[in-house]
């Protein structure tokens, strides 16, 4: 697949970010492509599902599983906004995904890299890693949606502080 292609592809998974940050989820969207399908695809649905697991990786992957009635995913590829944490780098090692291509690097919790590399232990399904992939754009949506998120906090602050004078 092309570069213009992978940026397609990444522009997709960044409408699913878009819709998590609409629900004011974290801005993450996540898409599982096989054969040049989308066969899953998710947001961040953590606060609204009441679900630590349901980032948008987990949501995607479970839906490509679910439609080709496998847990194996080894002619897929997944596209997701962010550098993938712990938990998701595991699904994706354990779905056997083929290549990951993912925006921004996660430097708190990243599991392809940033903080540990999941995918570099010898003992476990080699996945492909591509990074960087609509960088700035992924990073500019998190940093907005952050940047309102302690705007509001320090507006409702100020608010609660004025009450109770």
């Amino acid at each position: 697949m092309a570069a213009p292609d992978h940026e397609k592809r990444m522009r997709q998974a960044l409408h699913q970010a878009d819709l998590a940050r609409k629900v004011d989820e974290v801005p993450v969207g996540a898409l599982v492509v096989c054969q040049g399908q989308i066969i899953g695809r998710g947001y961040n649905k953590r606060e609204s599902g009441y679900d630590v697991t349901l980032h948008a990786e987990m949501i995607a992957i479970r839906q490509a599983c679910r439609y080709l009635k496998s847990w194996r995913l080894d002619q897929c590829d997944l596209y997701v906004t962010l550098e993938p944490c712990v938990m998701c780098a595991g699904a994706i090692q354990q779905a056997r995904i083929r290549t990951l291509y993912y925006g921004a690097d996660d430097p708190k919790t990243g599991a392809c890299g940033s903080v540990v590399d999941v995918f570099s232990l010898p003992s476990n399904h080699q996945v492909t890693v591509v990074k960087g992939i609509l960088k700035k754009e992924s990073s500019e949506l998190l940093q907005s949606f952050f940047r309102q998120k302690r705007l509001a906090a320090r507006l409702h602050k100020i608010n609660t502080s004025a009450e109770s004078d």
